[in-house]
C-alpha cells in the first residue's frame, strides 16, 4: 500500500471501487454476426458523415458507406456484407431519433474480411498520413469519439514534443482497454511507432493504473522506431484517464483552462485508437468493430466483446445470457460517464466502451438533502471548479453567473455527485446548465 503512495497521479479526484473482477482475466471473445445493423450518421464529435450508398444497393464488409462531412468527421465504413435497407431516422442512444443508415446482412456471405497490402506511411505527407486516418474512420476509443486525425493536424509552427498513450481504463467495470494491452501489445506498440514517427514526438509515455500489472508487462518492450516507449504505473484514482490529468500525473505540467493538450506539445491517444490505427496501415482494416466490456449485477453472463460498429444492444446482451429479471437499467460506456438507455433497441456505437446492467439496488436514487457546506466536492473536483455553488447557481438559472466561473471546464466526470453526501445531482444541474449556455449562443 506504502508503494502505490509514490506512484505518480493528480490532485483532488476520487476512489470508487473498481468492480473489475468479473472480466479483467476473461480473453475478449468475438461477437456472432445479426441480422441487422443500425449506423448513425453521427456517431463522432463534429458533423455528421454523409451517405454514399442508397437503399437496395449491396455493401461488402469494410466498404465505404458514408463521407466525412467536414474537417472535424470522419469516414464510415459497412461492418458486415449485405444490403442497406434504409436510409432514415433511428432511435440514437442518446435518445434522439437521428439520420442513419439499415443494413441487413447476408444469411450466406462469411463475412471474412481479406487482409489488404501494407500502406506505405513513412512516404506519405503529413497531410495525406492526415487524410488516411480519417479515411480509416478512426476516433479516440476511450469514450469521447473525438476524430483522431484532429488531433495529428499539427498547427503550422507548432512542434509536437511527446505522445502520451492512455491506457488507465479508470471507470468502475470496464476492462476492455485491459484486455486490448494483454493481448494486443504487439498492435498498440506498432500503432505508437507509427504515429510517434509521422509527428517527429521525442518520447512516447503509457500511462496504466497499477491495478493492471499483466498490462504494465505485457507493453514493456524494446523501443521501436529509434524512439524511447516508457510505460508507468499510476495511482489508481478516478479520473486518472482524463487528458488533463493523465499529463499533470506523468510530467507534472498543468493544460490552461480552456486549452487543449496540444498546447502544451502534446498528443494523447487510448491504447484501442492505436491498435486500431495499425490494423489500418498494416492491414487495410478500418473501423468496423471496437471491443466493448458488457458487465454489471443485471447481466448473466458478463464477457469483453469484439462487436461489429452498428449492433444493436439488444442482440449483445442476449448473447451475454440475456439480463437478470431485476435489471433496471442499462447503461452504455462507464458508470461515472456513461449513458442510461431508454431502449435497447439503439446501436453500438465507434465509442461505445461498455454496456453494463444495473439492478434496483444500484440505481435507487436516495433522498436529496439541502448542502451542508462540507466542502466534499470542491476536494473531489479535478478541475478545482466550485461544484456546490454551481449547483446552486443551476437551480436559479443563473446560467451567465456559471460561465464566468469556469463552468465550461467541466468535463462532467462526476465526482462531484458521487462525493456529495446530501446525494444533490450536481453533474445532472451542471449539465443542463452547460446545455442551457451552448443553445443561448447558437442563437
Amino acid at each position: 500500500m506504502s508503494l502505490s503512495l509514490t506512484l505518480p497521479t493528480f490532485r483532488h479526484g476520487i476512489h470508487p471501487e473498481e468492480y473489475k473482477k468479473a472480466t479483467e482475466c476473461m480473453p475478449v471473445e468475438r461477437m456472432p454476426f445479426t441480422k441487422r445493423y443500425i449506423l448513425p450518421l453521427s456517431q463522432h464529435t463534429g458533423a455528421p458523415v454523409k451517405p454514399i450508398v442508397r437503399p437496395g444497393e449491396t455493401v461488402r464488409r469494410g466498404q465505404l458507406i458514408a463521407e466525412p462531412g467536414a474537417f472535424v468527421s470522419m469516414a464510415l465504413h459497412s461492418p458486415v456484407s449485405g444490403t442497406v435497407t434504409s436510409i432514415a431516422v433511428h432511435r440514437h442512444p442518446n435518445g434522439q431519433l437521428q439520420p442513419a443508415i439499415e443494413i441487413e446482412a447476408d444469411p450466406f456471405a462469411t463475412q471474412k474480411l481479406a487482409a489488404k497490402p501494407p500502406l506505405d506511411w513513412r512516404s506519405m505527407s503529413s497531410k495525406e498520413f492526415v487524410d488516411h486516418v480519417q479515411k480509416a474512420g478512426l476516433v479516440g476509443l476511450g469514450g469521447a469519439a473525438f476524430p483522431t486525425h484532429v488531433k495529428y493536424a499539427v498547427p503550422e509552427g507548432k512542434q509536437i514534443e511527446r505522445l502520451v498513450i492512455n491506457g488507465c481504463e479508470c471507470e468502475p467495470f470496464l476492462t476492455c482497454d485491459h484486455r486490448i494491452m494483454v493481448e494486443r501489445a504487439d498492435a498498440i506498440l506498432r500503432g505508437i511507432e507509427i504515429v510517434a514517427e509521422k509527428l517527429g514526438v521525442k518520447s512516447t509515455t503509457i500511462g496504466i493504473e497499477q491495478n493492471k500489472p499483466d498490462a504494465v508487462e505485457a507493453l514493456r518492450r524494446p523501443a521501436t522506431g529509434g524512439r524511447p516507449v516508457h510505460v508507468v504505473p499510476l495511482k489508481v484514482k478516478y479520473p486518472q484517464g482524463a487528458e488533463k490529468m493523465l499529463i499533470k500525473a506523468l510530467f507534472g505540467v498543468e493544460v490552461p483552462a480552456g486549452k487543449l493538450p496540444l498546447d502544451v506539445n502534446i498528443v494523447v491517444n487510448n491504447v484501442g485508437t492505436m491498435a486500431a490505427l495499425a490494423d489500418y496501415f498494416d492491414r487495410g482494416i478500418p473501423m468496423i468493430e471496437r471491443m466493448v466490456t458488457v458487465s454489471g449485477p443485471g447481466i448473466k453472463r458478463p464477457a469483453n466483446l469484439m462487436i461489429p460498429i452498428g449492433t444493436l444492444v439488444r442482440d449483445v446482451l442476449d448473447h451475454c445470457g440475456g439480463l437478470l429479471p431485476e435489471t433496471k437499467l442499462v447503461v452504455m460506456g462507464g458508470p461515472m460517464m456513461g449513458m442510461p438507455l431508454a431502449s435497447l433497441d439503439v446501436p453500438v456505437l465507434k465509442g461505445t466502451s461498455g454496456l453494463l446492467a444495473f439492478t434496483e439496488v444500484e440505481t435507487h436514487f436516495p433522498t436529496e438533502y439541502a448542502c451542508v457546506r462540507c466542502g466534499r466536492c470542491l476536494d473531489a473536483c479535478p478541475n478545482f471548479l466550485n461544484a456546490s455553488l454551481l449547483g446552486r447557481l443551476a437551480k436559479a438559472g443563473r446560467y451567465e453567473e456559471m460561465e464566468k466561473m469556469h463552468i465550461m471546464d467541466c468535463m462532467e466526470c462526476g465526482s462531484c455527485s458521487f462525493s456529495c453526501p446530501s446525494h444533490i445531482p450536481i453533474i445532472q444541474l451542471i449539465r443542463v446548465a452547460k446545455g442551457a449556455l451552448r443553445e443561448r449562443k447558437a442563437k
